[in-house]
């Protein structure tokens, strides 16, 4: 009984909490109880595979160490072996007492020959030296420092050469005592030892390596060492250090290496270090990876205090992120409600707020969406009828009657021809053509070739204008002359490349219309001069505008346009997209000094008949 009371009570207590409340405190209890619980999983875990995986990371980079290794030491045995080849070359060395001065001469320029081929097969071999039976040294270099041949001989790392039984060998780090520049830093040396076909001993070829050559360390390994303090240690048969990783990134110097002897090379017991050995048996270089444990434990204890402090503050953060949830589930609710109110209004904009996936993003994405949509739907309609409207005004204005216009113009043509005036008279006949093809076309298609002869009658006044510097050359398949295209294209385009294209009275411009079908079968009719062409600010400028043709489709035409700027391309882009839709369009290309090129694309519909479907090609050549 009283476990059903206090039960009810419960309850009821948290049935008349407020509902963010209720939200908080059933997110603090849901969240918070796992996050401790897993938080300690997570550690255990974590302490208990944090030795394996450095294991088996070690592991992985010591073979990958070993298979890289193994490679560059069979790289360099090759490299070695290709001296073998010559062995006249080789079995000479061991004749220099009986030789004349000539052939000595000889025998070491054709020793540094060979020495240089073997220098040349790989870019990090520095020196290459070749020293025969009698300790005559011959050596190539491609740097400044020159060996000395006495203390090079009086090494003791050369000296322990005789000792051994390998062919190929590795020594070693030694230092660079031998070189006269007394440079700092360590080397080590791989080399062969030289017999002739019948066996007999012809030398020594040496190749001095700086260390970094054999292994550099990769982005991976420089992470892992700052995390686990990994050392990576290749010693040689002998037990000398060739390698080790800590020189080579800096953290101590080659000669810190080369003082300490084999102390870097032997290993522990095991019990301080976690140690992968690797072997490559080429040079009988062994790998040693080694891992401190102290360095793991340091990390163990990082991980229970960074376990500790998550779970400490956890609760707190909690209650935050519970606070912004709530935030984040009423806000939209309260925003949505208060849009809606505007769209009744008449206001229809959309809610200004992040894009979430749950069902309320859901819920006002759908609903941005709608009030767009409806906007859109709404300005268009204005917007096609104000357009409608203005279409409507200007064929009203354009309403002209061509025939007082035709028999006014010949009325002036006659008059002029009466005073003698025939340049006059001739530039009046071909505006009565220009307008006879612009005002005559009423309730009939306009053609390719109606363009085509308007603009050579526009072309015909400009040449009068300009002493005949103009030449029109067209170029275009017979039967594209009779397809249709909206009025006014080439005369606009033309005269565009006379406004900014023509040079000056000494030059010619040459003007090309031509034409190709594309594999669709449709046009593209390019118009070319060889005029100034553009500079680079108007060609950006030219670009914006086109680029802006489509979106304006369904905008209101400027009205402080300035006089005398004509359709322009833009104009004749909108037209293109308006008439034939979005697949078809005008592009241009211009070069300064060079020209323009403007190509148009549009469909091929044939209106009138006579011209023939032959392919047969039309040209002509108008101008001066």
């Amino acid at each position: 009984m009283a476990y059903n009371s206090w039960m009810r009570k419960l309850l009821s207590t948290i049935g008349n909490m407020k509902l963010q409340n209720k939200l908080m405190g059933g997110y603090l209890l849901g969240c918070a109880i796992p996050v401790f619980i897993v938080s300690v999983i997570i550690y255990n875990e974590s302490v208990a595979g944090l030795e394996d995986s450095s294991q088996e990371f070690a592991a992985l980079y010591t073979s990958q160490i070993e298979h890289s290794l193994d490679l560059l030491m069979q790289e360099y045995d090759k490299i070695t072996k290709t001296v073998l080849v010559d062995n006249d070359l080789i079995s000479g060395l061991r004749d220099t007492k009986q030789m004349t001065m000539a052939e000595l001469i000889h025998q070491r320029e054709m020793v540094r020959r060979m020495l240089m081929r073997v220098a040349l097969l790989k870019p990090e071999i520095g020196t290459v030296m070749l020293i025969g039976p009698d300790d005559t040294l011959y050596h190539y270099t491609n740097t400044t420092s020159i060996v000395n041949e006495e203390a090079l001989l009086s090494q003791d790392w050369y000296k322990r050469l005789g000792d051994s039984e390998d062919a190929f060998f590795v020594t070693g780090l030694h230092d660079r005592a031998y070189y006269e520049d007394h440079g700092e830093g360590a080397i080590t040396t791989v080399g062969r030892k030289l017999f002739t076909y019948d066996g007999a001993f012809a030398g020594w070829l040496i190749i001095d390596l700086d260390p970094f050559t054999l292994l550099t360390p990769n982005r991976e390994f420089v992470l892992a060492r700052d995390k686990y303090d990994i050392s990576v240690v290749i010693s040689n048969g002998s037990g000398e250090p060739v390698y080790h990783s800590d020189a080579a990134t800096g953290r101590f110097t080659w000669k810190d290496v080369l003082n300490a002897g084999d102390r870097y090379t032997r290993e522990d017991s095991g019990k301080e270090s976690i140690v992968i050995s690797g072997k490559v048996n080429l040079g009988k270089l062994k790998i040693t990876t080694m891992i401190p444990r102290e360095k793991l434990m340091l990390r163990i204890r990082k991980i229970q205090t960074v376990t500790a402090f998550v779970i400490l503050t956890g609760f707190a953060i909690m209650a935050i992120v519970s606070i912004g949830l709530n935030y984040a589930i009423t806000n939209p609710i309260k925003r949505l409600r208060r849009s809606m109110k505007q769209a009744e209004a008449g206001q229809y904009v959309p809610i200004d707020s992040a894009h979430y996936r749950d069902e309320i993003g859901s819920l006002v994405h759908s609903y941005n969406k709608m009030i767009v949509t409806i906007r859109t739907l709404i300005e268009n309609v204005y917007l096609a009828e104000i357009k409608q409207r203005q279409a409507k005004f200007l064929a009203l204005q354009n309403q002209i009657n061509p025939h007082m216009l035709y028999n006014t113009l010949e009325s002036i043509r006659m008059k002029a021809l009466v005073k003698d005036e025939d340049e006059i008279a001739y530039m009046i006949k071909i505006l009565a053509r220009m307008f006879r093809l612009t005002l005559g076309k009423e309730g009939k298609l306009h053609s390719i070739q109606h363009e085509l002869e308007y603009t050579k009658n526009y072309l015909d006044l400009q040449n009068i204008r300009f002493d005949h510097r103009f030449r029109l050359h067209i170029r275009l398949p017979q039967d594209m002359l009779a397809c249709s295209i909206i009025p006014l294209v080439f005369q606009p385009i033309v005269e565009n490349s006379i406004i900014h294209g023509f040079r000056d009275y000494s030059h010619f411009m040459n003007i090309v219309i031509e034409g190709s079908w594309t594999e669709k079968g449709g046009m593209v009719i390019r118009i070319i001069d060889d005029g100034m062409g553009m500079p680079q600010d108007k060609q950006e400028e030219l670009s914006a505008l086109l680029e802006g043709a489509a979106s304006g489709l369904h905008k209101l035409e400027q009205t402080d346009e300035r006089s005398g700027e004509g359709l322009g391309l833009k104009n004749i882009a909108e037209r293109i997209k308006l008439h034939y839709g979005d697949p078809y369009d005008l592009k241009f290309r211009s070069e300064r000094g060079i020209g323009t090129m403007v190509e148009i694309h549009i469909p091929s519909h044939h209106t009138v008949s006579g011209y023939g479907r032959d392919g047969a090609s039309y040209e002509s050549r108008t101008g001066g």
